[in-house]
């Protein structure tokens, strides 16, 4: 007699957990294949773009995501929004796995059919990502095919023996859970470090600066618990599209310029290193960033001014935007007028004085005074197309954010910090104002709607990074509301009106509540 089981027809009735982690395993067997199979083929040069499955789905996903929901995932999560997706994308593969592995307990083909779509779905968020090639669908092709026969497997010992189905963790869980788990950490390590990129960082010669960047005594404040002056590269707010950080070998870097231009011009590390360079304050503003939020940090970058890659290239008359693109397809569309005028617009290979971290650009990224950063600070840039906004829009551009993104003056108090409850008498009311480019002249605080009087600024070190205030309150018992409001360097308070990030930057007054004791 066959033992062979009809697969179009229902097995004998069988607890539904048991199928169920049928299906996560086959899910586990799946992702790890595929995530170790896709650095296997990164470490031997021949993914396009991003073979790991859950990494192009979540980039697939951060590309499709409208403004108002990135609002909210950087508001809920901060800086942490792309762990949250990572997070987030498991979970809801790990439910799907699980509610396939249950319709398998009772109609394997439809199951079948199931999996197989949601493998298709990884295929096609695969090939979606920049740069993309045919072979990059290899590694999910191949975990799907395993998942499939996992759940067939499965399925049949289940219709021999319903009563060993039941009996607990089995064999196959554990070897299937150990192979994918495992996979899945191998792939990881392997395709979270490049040993050529990490070798070349290390090895980036410390460029000669001209006139060496000093800041002057009394720009930081040193108020207690306010933010530091200059933000440490581990404490600078990291917001963008990257779900994988790139990891670029800087020996194998290029810069290419084209488009509206009399001649195209490339370059590599090499060259770009015998460029003069300088050092230069410069505060970046996330255009996410709430009204008193913390997606805003200054820091010392050193690079060459791109006016003179732009000037080598020479624009042609009409052109008036230049199209960013990163390694991995970003892009972003900055006026040209910007990136040419005496302003320090680097192409930036310095943070603090150490090499860029991965996180933030390394090899080489753009620091442009003045404007957020979705339409200025590409990371990892390596084409400048000269073009003009009529004719070419960057990533957030058609997703409802204004194209041009100058940034608005803003103000924030870091201490006391909101629902704090702090001692009567003199208390320092401290923060950071900025208005890139533009600089800041005054800071004023008001107490309970009160009148608005003048905080004490540090010394200005440069009109492109921020301002620290300082404003001593003798404060009274009980509940109390502190305002701040700034006014840049032109003689233009900052906006009060509340407005979102979206299109172009929030707008209004920080308010804290205190409570005085």
């Amino acid at each position: 007699m066959s033992h062979a089981v009809d697969t179009a027809a229902p097995v004998r009735r069988r607890s539904q957990w048991p199928a169920a982690v049928d299906g996560l395993v086959a899910g586990v067997l799946t992702v790890g294949l595929a995530t170790l199979l896709g650095a296997v083929l990164d470490r031997l040069g021949l993914a396009g773009g991003q073979p790991a499955p859950v990494a192009a789905v979540g980039g697939a996903f951060i590309d499709r995501t409208p403004p108002w929901l990135k609002d909210l995932a950087i508001a809920a999560f901060g800086t942490n929004d792309k762990r949250a997706l990572l997070v987030g994308t498991v979970v809801l593969l790990a439910v799907v796995c699980a509610g396939v592995g249950l319709l398998a307990g009772r109609r394997l083909r439809p199951a079948l059919v199931a999996y197989a779509v949601v493998g298709a779905v990884g295929m096609l968020a695969v090939l979606s990502r920049p740069g993309a090639a045919p072979v990059d669908v290899v590694p999910t092709l191949v975990g799907t095919v395993v998942g499939l026969w996992f759940l067939q497997r499965s399925h049949q010992r289940a219709g021999r023996s319903t009563a060993s189905a039941d009996a607990g963790p089995s064999r196959r869980w554990v070897l299937g859970g150990a192979v994918g788990g495992t996979a899945a950490y191998v792939g990881t390590l392997l395709g979270g470090t490049s040993a050529a990129a990490v070798a070349s960082r290390a090895a980036a010669p410390a460029p000669a600066v001209a006139t060496p960047l000093t800041i002057p005594v009394g720009a930081d404040l040193k108020v207690p618990g306010a933010t530091p002056y200059v933000v440490p590269n581990d404490a600078f707010y990291r917001i963008d599209t990257a779900l994988v950080v790139p990891r670029l070998d800087a020996r194998e870097w290029r810069l290419r310029v084209t488009g509206l231009v009399e001649r195209e011009v490339e370059i590599d590390w090499a060259t770009l290193q015998r460029e003069p360079m300088r050092e230069a304050l410069v505060t970046l503003t996330c255009v996410s960033n709430e009204v008193g939020g913390d997606l805003a940090g200054n820091a010392v970058w050193t690079g060459w001014p791109v006016r003179e890659l732009l000037a080598m290239a020479r624009p042609l008359a009409g052109a008036d935007m230049v199209l960013q693109t990163s390694s991995d397809g970003w892009t972003c569309g900055t006026p040209l007028d910007v990136l040419t005028d005496d302003r320090n617009a680097l192409l930036a290979v310095r943070m603090n004085g150490e090499p860029l971290p991965f996180e933030h650009g390394f090899p080489v990224r753009l620091v442009v005074p003045g404007l957020y950063g979705y339409v200025s600070a590409t990371k990892w840039v390596t084409g400048l197309k000269v073009t003009t906004f009529a004719k070419d829009v960057g990533y957030w551009t058609p997703r409802g954010w204004s194209a041009r993104g100058p940034i608005k003056t803003a103000s924030r108090i870091d201490v006391p910090r909101a629902g704090a409850t702090v001692p009567a008498g003199r208390v320092a009311v401290a923060g950071v104002a900025w208005a890139q480019h533009r600089g800041i002249s005054a800071v004023e605080v008001s107490v309970d709607e009160g009148p608005w009087q003048p905080a004490r600024l540090a010394v200005d070190a440069s009109s492109d990074a921020w301002r620290q205030w300082v404003y001593e309150w003798d404060a009274p018992h009980g509940s109390h509301l502190l305002r701040v409001r700034a006014t840049d360097g032109t003689g233009r308070q900052q906006i009060t009106a509340e407005a979102p990030p979206a299109p172009d930057g929030a707008t209004g007054l920080h308010t804290v509540p205190v409570t005085v004791e």
